[in-house]
């Protein structure tokens, strides 16, 4: 079976080889984890939108990837993903679907909580942003609403 070392690390996100560097981590994880092959899709489309995040627009940060167990004992994986850049002036116009502060379709901030079980955001405006977002081993993702 997998031991906490096979999923935690702590990986630099400062170039796209590193946005490549951090999907092959989480597959890697989600695979040890016990994962099947749709919720490790989910996880690492998630962990690329939160990745390029990071990268466009705080700048640059890092993710830190856990093991985690529930209290059933069910296996989870954990990933943060932290900047220093300028935050999010409207976490909740960010999560909203549509929304875009670039070039992109909107879906980043808002499509990544979809696809995850927890999903929570810290953010100060001119002092960062840390994404946080956990999916357990063979549990449903539940729908969610728009923002």
């Amino acid at each position: 079976m997998d031991t906490a070392a096979d999923v935690e690390a702590r990986l630099p996100i400062r170039s796209d080889l590193d946005l490549a560097w951090v999907r092959q981590h989480v597959r890697q994880a989600a695979t040890r984890l016990g994962f099947g092959l749709v919720d490790q899709t989910k996880l690492v489309t998630a962990a690329s939108e939160l990745a390029r995040n990071t990268l466009v627009h705080g700048g640059g940060g890092v993710l830190e990837t856990s093991r985690v167990t529930a209290a059933d004992g069910t296996a989870g994986l954990r990933l943060a993903f932290s900047d220093e850049g300028p935050g999010i002036a409207d976490l909740d116009r960010a999560l909203s679907d549509g929304y875009t502060s670039g070039d992109g379709l909107g879906m980043g901030l808002g499509g990544a909580r979809r696809l995850v079980h927890d999903f929570q955001v810290d953010s100060t405006p001119g002092a960062g942003t840390t994404v946080r977002v956990t999916s357990w081993v063979s549990r449903p993702v539940r729908p969610r609403g728009g923002a």
